[in-house]
């Protein structure tokens, strides 16, 4: 399986659909692609793996028996992921704890054999953990594709993804972050 983490707060300029759904067709062959339930890039996950042809899995958090109940921005999203995933995988953690969704993540990223970065190099902050994800795979051996549209920028608060736009570059390894947090 494939894991595909990333910033979340691309600025709605920021085109990824084309980019994303020809880097998801080069990765290893017949793979699943693995995305954390919420809106913003793992919808646009989604939606690439499936025009790529490949079968997505969907982790959903579920605290108690059943799913847990998503933050509000997260549950429109979610819905086009089960209607677009193949499986959906329940794990224990809370949507709206942060060091329960990077244990999510870091769990999501044991059990694949590749992952797929939207990063730009920086570090991890108190909100955006992708540094430390990419960091965390490397150490275990799992190899990272970091992939940055060009002209992609970030915008603080932002959960939107543009579908237009310029080209971008697949990154085999930008200098590894310390890991943080």
């Amino acid at each position: 399986m494939i894991a595909v983490v990333g910033h979340r707060d691309l600025a709605a300029s920021t085109s990824l659909a084309a980019e994303l759904r020809h880097l998801l067709e080069r990765c290893t062959t017949g793979a699943s692609v693995l995305v954390r339930a919420g809106a913003g890039l793992p919808v646009l996950v989604g939606r690439a793996v499936r025009e790529a042809g490949r079968k997505l899995v969907v982790l959903l958090p579920a605290p108690a028996p059943g799913p847990a109940a998503l933050p509000p921005y997260d549950r429109t999203a979610a819905g086009e992921l089960l209607l677009l995933a193949d499986h959906v995988l329940l794990l224990p953690y809370d949507p709206a704890d942060r060091d329960a969704s990077v244990s999510a993540d870091e769990q999501l990223i044991r059990s694949c054999r590749q992952v797929v970065a939207l990063w730009d190099g920086s570090p991890s902050d108190g909100r955006d953990a992708t540094a430390h994800l990419v960091a965390y795979a490397r150490a275990r051996g799992i190899p990272v594709t970091v992939f940055w549209p060009a002209g992609a920028l970030r915008e603080p608060g932002a959960v939107s993804f543009g579908t237009n736009g310029p080209g971008s570059r697949a990154c085999p390894a930008p200098p590894a972050p310390a890991r943080l947090g």
